[in-house]
């Protein structure tokens, strides 16, 4: 049972984005797809430079950019990497996992999941297949299947079990909470996960935070210390996938509401939240937690969470938008044919 809950934006009608010619740097507005978004480059309107940028619009909307080669440590996050090195240093863990999430454990999640949700297709709720596919298609990885579960939590996990096809699934309560492009984010979190290959550790952790497994056979202080291990590398593996959200949404905007939804959102007012003021109040918090009592209570308030704090999510986000490795990460991209 793999685990993120991320929440929704309602961006503007037209959005920014930037692409290098040989010589001149162009920002270009283009309306987004209501259902989907993404740039879509067909044809320039108006061109115009302000601030010492040439501005060019466009009379159309955009497919997204695809990572044709893609590779998971292209985007993995560097805390990511760190404790996945800890936990292979670990003698044994994968062993344990495995015994663990045997074929009998495997079986009644499968089963629990395909008994108690609506089996996603083009068929049946097509939008939400499509929104996978393409998904999946930008990451260049193979589609999982896709559940809708009728719950008032939103949320959103995924399964891998070993030899068989992963599977995800979203609440209800979550699609009605976040727009189109902001859902795709999530799937697109979820799937950076089986990109990853954070399959087993994942499954594993997120069992010890639902208090449904401890360790047997183990002193009290090496089983704690393992567990808070696995947590450590838990919210680690969150950050690598909020930046493969980024990568499908292309938006770091859309990325980042899904956080401020989901820290405090509602239907009724998600016309009047907004990401800017969001990312304002994470650097108040960075700041306030500099010092070293606010160092102190900072660790002290995460240390037990399976995730990163949203506010800290969205600096990430924020932040890696803005990095060179995400801008290469662009412009090796191809655009989707539709």
């Amino acid at each position: 049972m793999a685990s993120l809950v991320l929440s929704s934006f309602c961006f503007p009608s037209q959005k920014s984005c930037s692409f290098t010619s040989s010589s001149l740097r162009f920002r270009i507005r283009a309306p987004t797809d209501s259902r989907f978004g993404g740039p879509l480059f067909v044809g320039f309107g108006s061109v115009k430079k302000r601030n010492g940028r040439i501005e060019a619009s466009v009379d159309s909307t955009a497919h997204p950019l695809v990572f044709r080669d893609l590779d998971a440590d292209d985007f993995r996050h560097p805390l990511d990497k760190q404790n996945t090195l800890l936990l292979r240093a670990i003698p044994g863990l994968n062993e344990i996992g495995r015994a663990i999430l045997g074929t009998v454990t495997e079986q009644i999640m499968l089963l629990e999941n395909i008994g108690t949700s609506i089996l996603v297709s083009k068929d049946q709720l097509p939008e939400l297949h499509k929104m996978m596919i393409e998904a999946a298609g930008i990451l260049n990885i193979e589609p999982p299947d896709l559940y809708v579960r009728q719950s008032p939590i939103p949320n959103a996990y995924t399964l891998a079990i070993s030899g068989k096809k992963p599977f995800v699934i979203i609440h209800t309560s979550l699609v009605e909470l976040l727009t189109r492009k902001e859902l795709q984010a999530v799937l697109a979190h979820e799937l950076g996960h089986l990109k990853c290959d954070h399959g087993v550790w994942l499954t594993f952790a997120n069992l010890l935070t639902l208090g449904s497994y401890r360790f047997p056979g183990l002193g009290g202080f090496i089983a704690q210390r393992l567990e808070e291990q696995l947590i450590r590398w838990l919210r680690a593996a969150e950050l690598t996938c909020d930046r493969a959200a980024l990568l499908v949404a292309q938006d770091p905007k859309v990325a980042i509401s899904v956080l401020m939804k989901l820290t405090g959102g509602c239907p009724s007012m998600a016309d009047q939240l907004n990401v800017d003021a969001f990312l304002e109040q994470a650097h108040s918090y960075e700041k306030a937690s500099s010092s070293p009592i606010g160092w102190y209570i900072r660790n002290a308030q995460t240390r037990q969470l399976s995730h990163p704090l949203p506010v800290l999510r969205a600096r990430e986000i924020d932040e890696w938008s803005r990095s060179r490795e995400y801008r290469s990460l662009l412009e090796r991209a191809t655009q989707m044919s539709m």
